[in-house]
């Protein structure tokens, strides 16, 4: 449906141009594997910063698209094209540090991608909007797709630090 990826672009550059002075963009469609990335070291004044990259992952495009705002992530993960997917919603909970996860969008059938959201939310300590439409019938490719996303969150400063547990990863 050709009509949808036009509004899609049509609504994210309105969203764009809405909030100039307040975004910053980062677009990186190159392949390689050690990309210069900004750092998000909260000295920023912007309330939005839009991240958007495409790797190869076992002969399997990956896009993707982070959007970081103030207290919470959005991202998205499209396999081999730009279909939305399922998405869910992650935050930490209280008391007990944990964290909650819900499809809200896409059903319950297929859970792919709700175990992202709900790691994501463990390293950044955000909330997180999560969509993805990685094929509930291929774990590797969703791992692989994890490790990409979590190296790129990484670059651009929005995990939390390490605490001091003796925990190993």
């Amino acid at each position: 449906m050709a009509g949808g990826a036009e509004l899609n672009q049509a609504v994210e550059q309105q969203l764009c141009d809405s909030v100039q002075n307040n975004v910053k963009i980062v677009q990186d469609d190159d392949d390689d594997d050690d990309p210069q990335l900004p750092n998000n070291n909260n000295d920023d004044d912007s309330l939005l910063q839009i991240t958007s990259f495409t790797d190869i992952v076992d002969q399997v495009t990956l896009h993707f698209q982070i959007i970081r705002m103030q207290k919470q992530i959005y991202a998205w993960i499209g396999c081999n094209s730009t279909k939305f997917g399922r998405m869910y919603a992650a935050a930490p909970t209280r008391p007990n540090n944990t964290v909650s996860v819900t499809s809200i969008l896409g059903g319950t059938s297929d859970n792919t991608g709700s175990g992202i959201a709900r790691r994501l939310v463990l390293k950044t300590g955000l909330s997180v909007l999560l969509a993805c439409n990685i094929p509930k019938n291929n774990p590797m490719l969703e791992v692989n797709a994890e490790k990409k996303l979590m190296e790129r969150l990484i670059g651009l400063g929005y995990t939390k630090p390490n605490s001091k547990s003796g925990s190993s990863s």
